[in-house]
């Protein structure tokens, strides 16, 4: 019964600008894939709640989009849904990136949001494997010191999984006495339709490098399992702003579209455990990110 006192469960906000690690630093301490990694910023759009299970607490991280300005409804949808996770977590988590120091957006982070919730932060200066000269990191833990009092902070190199240990305690630390709040086996909240968007608009963006905008939209369609023979069809449409921007995507006689297919498809089976067919259609359909219908369809929250 002790023990069962001493168990802490709670929600933690990962906040911060487009591409400093957040979903990089949640994928790799549940160590699964559940926000996509791209090398392109803004590519997580909805919270991915992902629960990290330990023997003396249950983590919730909610992921959340980059804190970014915008005027079409998708960048308002994404913002809410971002305050949002913020004024539900427990616990905040502020990245910045150790190579850029503290940028204006990170400092208008800090005081548009984070110095208003007055909730325990951690502050993380990821990427310190970017810092061509590392006896410049103890002045940025200095000049971060400085600027607020966070609870702790903390150097990390998210992808090399330098520190992520002493990050989780930290996080223990700070967290509610509470009994779980999700089961042992549940590591998210993110239904099977959306993780597969998730898979295969990462796929796009990996392997359209720098030619495709932050336009692209993936709606899964359908999802049917054929027992018998142990198989899964999946029917998925990626939308795009532009007619160029289907051609980028569909590529030279289709291999552009053939190789992001198969690319979704091997992770999918992997974590299907099971043979699927995936089918993908690229459809223009301009000015979608306005568009509330689709949104709500591809699983955008905060849209009234």
């Amino acid at each position: 019964m002790e023990q069962d006192k001493k168990f802490k469960a709670g929600f933690v906000a990962l906040i911060g600008r487009p591409n400093v690690g957040k979903s990089t630093i949640m994928n790799n301490i549940l160590g699964t894939k559940l926000s996509i990694v791209s090398p392109k910023p803004q590519t997580t759009r909805m919270r991915i709640l992902g629960v990290k299970h330990d023997k003396d607490a249950q983590i919730i991280f909610l992921d959340t989009p980059g804190v970014q300005k915008g005027k079409d409804l998708l960048t308002k949808v994404v913002m809410e849904s971002a305050v949002g996770s913020m004024e539900e977590a427990d616990i905040i988590v502020m990245i910045i990136e150790a190579d850029k120091g503290w940028t204006k957006e990170d400092e208008q982070i800090l005081e548009n949001y984070i110095k208003k919730l007055n909730k325990p932060t951690i502050l993380v200066i990821n990427k310190i494997d970017k810092m061509k000269d590392k006896r410049l990191l103890l002045p940025l833990i200095e000049e971060s010191t400085q600027k607020y009092n966070f609870a702790e902070i903390i150097p990390m190199s998210a992808i090399k999984g330098e520190n992520i240990d002493r990050f989780v305690d930290a996080l223990k630390k700070y967290l509610p006495e509470s009994p779980p709040l999700f089961p042992e086996d549940q590591i998210t909240d993110l239904p099977l339709r959306f993780y597969i968007a998730e898979i295969i608009r990462e796929k796009i963006f990996h392997n359209t490098r720098q030619e495709l905008p932050y336009s692209a939209a993936v709606e899964v369609e359908s999802i049917q399992e054929i027992e018998d023979k142990n198989l899964v069809v999946i029917n998925a449409v990626i939308y795009v702003e532009k007619e160029n921007h289907k051609g980028i995507i569909i590529g030279r006689k289709g291999q552009m579209l053939k190789k992001i297919g198969i690319q979704a498809r091997e992770e999918i089976e992997s974590i299907l455990g099971k043979k699927v067919h995936l089918n993908l259609w690229v459809k223009v359909k301009p000015r979608w990110k306005e568009d509330i219908r689709l949104l709500k369809l591809l699983g955008y929250q905060y849209i009234s």
